[in-house]
């Protein structure tokens, strides 16, 4: 296990046929995200089954998460397909308007209107233009150019330090839970959430429909910043999606944001996904900027649990290649990151057994340098407890349950291991734990391991025992 930090890929375009998709799992990716804003229900449930194959043909864990589209704030469709607005010009976003001309465009979000006045500015198209509110006249938002340039269909809008009231969750979203949950998605990514009650509303969807998969709160807005600790407690993760997030705040204001979130997250025994034109020249470009090779390299040490690649993988010429690339910038990063645990420790407070048996596997095996941590689980839990901290040391998740195998994918510095549960007695179980390390390559006889493991075998929550063995100790009869 040489890379801790996971890797999150984009499916689409460049990389749906079998043979790419077994590259990429290969070349290093943990998690693929299905873009709901693109796309049928039909064709996310081919892609869901084709990375499952490739997948078991190289015989990884790779988990899948679904990202949903959220409001659509963006304008409509013009008459040639694209205008250019120059500083100065009058142009008017019409709630109305069929087709867009110099004049004036449409917009997918009627109620626009009503969320500004007069002296808002308007970012469209990711802030590239730049539009005063001079005046609104029912549905019409009558502006001025300040910074000009081309505006092309469905381009999205912001408003400069947030406030629209579009809520998070849209009928399509609803419909593509359902769809998320019959797929048997990990996890499930909210678009736009602004308050812990959107999340909530996320997590009651999912479970109707069945679904027990991971919720991750996109962090996209200003309210989402000013909320982000009841965001947190709500959801299982956020991913700090820097695109729409830096046209909101600023793109000044990100960096220090990126790490407060991820700070944050992992205070709170949350999961972090870093997102965003990551490596956004390998789109058409066979290697990175070294910018984006600081930019990846700065999220492994800020303690992300993974790395995210939009376009890249999506729709690039380079897919394999980027995937490739990004796990090296991760490696050479963890290997210069400074293992502080004893410094992590002093300000915690343990209160449950199972999660004191993980801080204690953490702390043990640090001090006693041992080759690897079996956590052997039912929900993941103790697994996640453990990634919280950088220990130096790789985590082996040993579990019977599928759906847990699936989660533990996004976890940094885990390896998830599905494991048949044989026996109930705990040396036996032990022992085969031991043995499936020793046939994956991971120990050998007279190395080290930390053991954890609950009484009684199977119960969920129940992590009450850390056993420190030399590997060749155990048999099994």
């Amino acid at each position: 296990m040489l890379r801790h930090t996971k890797i999150v890929a984009t499916l689409g375009p460049s990389s749906s046929s079998p043979e790419v998709l077994e590259r990429l799992v290969r070349a290093g990716v943990d998690v693929v995200r299905m873009n709901f804003s693109h796309g049928t229900a039909e064709d996310h449930k081919a892609r869901a089954d084709g990375i499952r194959a490739a997948a078991a043909r190289v015989g990884r864990t790779v988990g899948i998460l679904g990202d949903l589209q959220g409001p659509k704030i963006r304008v409509g469709k013009f008459e040639e397909g694209k205008i250019t607005l120059a500083g100065g010009d009058a142009f008017i976003l019409d709630a109305q308007c069929a087709l867009g001309n110099q004049e004036r465009v449409g917009l997918d979000y009627k109620d626009l209107p009503k969320d500004v006045v007069s002296g808002d500015i308007l970012l469209l198209d990711d802030g590239r233009l730049k539009l005063e509110v001079v005046a609104v006249r029912g549905h019409e938002i009558h502006t001025r150019v300040l910074v000009g340039g081309v505006l092309s269909n469905n381009k999205g809008i912001n408003r400069q330090g947030g406030g629209l009231t579009a809520p998070a969750l849209t009928a399509k979203d609803m419909d593509d839970i359902r769809t998320a949950a019959q797929i048997g998605v990990d996890f499930v990514a909210v678009s736009f959430p602004k308050s812990a009650a959107d999340m909530y509303m996320a997590r009651q969807l999912l479970r109707a429909a069945g679904s027990s998969a991971v919720l991750i709160a996109k962090i996209e807005r200003v309210e989402a910043v000013d909320n982000m600790a009841e965001i947190l407690d709500a959801s299982d993760g956020v991913m700090v999606a820097r695109g729409d997030l830096a046209v909101e705040v600023g793109d000044a204001s990100v960096p220090a944001l990126q790490k407060k979130m991820i700070r944050m997250a992992r205070d709170m025994n949350k999961l972090t996904i870093t997102a965003t034109q990551m490596m956004e020249s390998m789109i058409l470009s066979p290697v990175p900027t070294r910018a984006e090779v600081s930019d990846v390299a700065n999220a492994v040490l800020d303690g992300t649990d993974a790395v995210m690649l939009s376009a890249e993988t999506a729709a690039g010429k380079y897919p394999v290649e980027t995937v490739e690339s990004m796990a090296r910038i991760c490696i050479e990063a963890e290997r210069s990151a400074e293992v502080v645990l004893d410094r992590e420790f002093l300000d915690r407070v343990f209160t449950r057994i199972d999660q004191s048996i993980a801080m204690a596997a953490i702390w043990t095996s640090s001090h006693l340098k041992v080759k690897a941590i079996a956590a052997l689980t039912q929900t993941g839990s103790t697994a996640l407890w453990m990634s919280r901290l950088n220990c130096g040391v790789p985590i082996y998740a040993l579990t019977p349950d599928a759906e847990s195998v699936g989660r533990m994918a996004l976890y940094r510095g885990v390896c998830p291991l599905p494991m048949k549960q044989q026996h109930t007695d705990r040396d036996l179980l032990l022992a085969e734990a031991e043995q499936l390390l020793i046939d994956r390559g991971v120990v050998e006889k007279g190395e080290l391991i930390a053991l954890t493991i609950g009484e009684p075998i199977g119960s969920t929550g129940g992590t009450n025992t850390l056993k420190i063995v030399r590997v060749g100790d155990h048999q099994i009869n």
